[in-house]
């Protein structure tokens, strides 16, 4: 059963846990990675959930805000 709320917000569950980093100097997506979910081989998952702000995961900028899903 769909709950009104998941409806509204497009089917998005109303509890969504993702989080978001905001880039500071010296930030490779490794270390958020590492920060995260304590393998930064795994730096993939974040360049692909914001390519619609990366083109390149090894080019990441201070102040950028990216989602850690």
């Amino acid at each position: 059963m769909i709950d009104d709320a998941s409806k509204e917000s497009g089917g998005a569950d109303q509890w969504d846990v993702t989080q978001y980093h905001e880039v500071k100097r010296g930030d490779t997506l490794t270390k958020i990675a590492t920060h995260y979910y304590g393998d930064g081989s795994l730096y993939m998952k974040i360049f692909e959930a914001n390519r619609d702000i990366l083109d390149d995961p090894d080019l990441i900028k201070v102040g950028q805000k990216l989602r850690i899903p």
